[in-house]
């Protein structure tokens, strides 16, 4: 039968614990959310709503067409122009999504012959960026900069190393001086992915290579996400003009996909925007991972410290993560569940979001709901 195959992969997820399913939420949940990647707590801000819904009465429901095509309007040239200001790097570029991002520049800036060094920690998209790159990809352990040289000394060619700056599972940084380091001795190019660093950290939320002193050097390029700290959906990277002016050329995922929704790109504007008009909201973030964290491990939980606004408690086990979670929302606090393969340990945990609007009351009432549900 066609697709039978499927049933037995259904089978063994259910045995394994790992089956997934989608949860439609209300537009009033009542949850206390702890899940989502609202960082700074933008996704429902009134500027940003509204930054969103100007858009869309100004240009439409949609971008009508690929970038290079009609997909491009005067905003998506406008908020390039800020991100990149806001970051310090000379140009930036807008996709449709964080993911199509990761996709280009992996795949663009690692042609035939060359080699990529890929953090074991990275996310999906940058793994997946590897897959596709006909490029020769090396894993390298996860945070170690003598194993990334070690790599690097083994080819003479054209090479780039890929890395996180902020793990998405334990919230983790990245040594990035240290990899900066280890690339400018053989000449390689860096590329990063600051889907959770920006609006967290560095000055103002202006990111993990500003804050690792990065921003605008012409061997250094970032990607980021425009849905997580600016409330919003869509993607950039952020580099020298030359490397911008190549992605528009050579990456696929620009050139051949329909361009952001205006609305979007009017939501992540007004975001960033509101970010340079209080700068504090990103201190904001980081305080309340650390109270999380301070909480969490006097009450006994294994939580990660963490370096920017995510909070991991591990679960015993991929069916107890599940039921933790699970027990979690029916007691009105919504948390993330990693299990594998989204974990790359294959320790299951609850992940906690720590927003900048959290209030203590909140901060206190989420940390009795896990302490009470815990397996």
């Amino acid at each position: 039968m066609a697709f039978g195959w499927i049933d037995e992969q259904a089978e063994l997820r259910r045995r394994a614990g790992l089956v997934r399913t989608l949860r439609p939420r209300p537009a009033d949940s009542p949850l206390l959310d702890l899940a989502s990647n609202d960082y700074l707590g933008l996704a429902h801000h009134p500027a940003v709503a509204e930054g969103a819904a100007e858009a869309a009465r100004t240009w439409g429901g949609g971008s009508t067409g690929s970038r290079l095509v009609t997909g491009t309007t005067e905003l998506h040239t406008e908020l390039e122009r800020e991100l990149a200001d806001f970051c310090g790097f000379e140009a930036a570029l807008v996709f449709s999504s964080g993911y199509a991002a990761n996709l280009a520049a992996v795949t663009t800036l690692a042609p035939h012959g060359s080699l990529i060094v890929s953090d074991a920690g990275n996310h999906a998209s940058l793994i997946d960026g590897c897959r596709l790159a006909r490029a020769t990809t090396q894993v390298v352990p996860h945070s170690d900069p003598e194993a990334v040289r070690k790599a690097l000394r083994t080819h003479e060619g054209t090479a780039v190393v890929v890395s996180d700056t902020v793990f998405s599972v334990d919230g983790d940084a990245a040594p990035l001086a240290e990899y900066a380091a280890a690339c400018r001795e053989r000449g390689a190019g860096l590329l990063v992915d600051d889907a959770h660093g920006l609006g967290v950290l560095g000055d103002g939320g202006r990111g993990a290579a500003r804050a690792a002193g990065l921003a605008g050097a012409d061997d250094v390029v970032v990607t980021i996400t425009l849905s997580k700290s600016l409330g919003s959906q869509g993607g950039a990277v952020l580099g020298p003009a030359r490397v911008i002016d190549h992605l528009v050329n050579a990456a696929r995922t620009f050139i051949f996909d329909t361009g952001l929704a205006p609305a979007a790109a009017g939501a992540a504007l007004a975001a960033l925007r509101l970010l340079r008009r209080e700068p504090q909201r990103a201190a904001r973030a980081r305080e309340v991972a650390a109270e999380l964290h301070a909480r969490l491990t006097a009450a006994g939980h294994e939580a990660v410290r963490p370096d920017a606004a995510v909070v991991s408690v591990r679960a015993p086990s991929p069916e107890e993560a599940v039921q933790w979670a699970a027990d979690c929302r029916t007691a009105g606090l919504a948390v993330g569940c990693f299990r594998p393969p989204s974990v790359p340990d294959g320790i299951s945990r609850l992940r906690l979001t720590a927003r900048a609007d959290l209030s203590g009351e909140q901060i206190e009432r989420a940390v009795r709901v896990i302490g009470e549900t815990r397996p």
